[in-house]
């Protein structure tokens, strides 16, 4: 499934308006992650993996400048780094994200 969030597709399995989706779907699960295998946004690593023809790859270390992180709640960009220093919650828009994402960094994010 493919939804558009802030103009960017993301995809996933059941995919919401805010880029919730079937595996992870509280009120703070509102970005997606850009992969390095394909360059697409998912709300999460399973969501990869139901919908990929391919394994997922982390976003790769040199490219933590560019936009990788997408806010579903305003549709903002952000790069890894701004991702990581915003300490849970949307530079543009002060939208939560969740704090749990932390323990999956290795999975969106060379190098974790």
């Amino acid at each position: 499934m493919r939804r558009t969030v802030g103009n960017h597709g993301v995809h996933g399995v059941d995919v919401g308006p805010e880029t919730r989706c079937t595996h992870y779907d509280t009120e703070r699960d509102v970005i997606a992650l850009r992969f390095g295998c394909c360059g697409r946004f998912y709300p999460c690593l399973s969501c990869h993996e139901a919908v990929a023809d391919h394994e997922p790859e982390p976003w790769p270390r040199e490219r933590f400048d560019e936009p990788a992180v997408l806010c579903g709640v305003c549709g903002t960009e952000l790069s890894t780094r701004a991702y990581l220093a915003a300490d849970h919650a949307c530079p543009d828009c002060g939208a939560a994200f969740n704090p749990g994402c932390a323990d999956h960094y290795e999975h969106y994010f060379e190098g974790f």
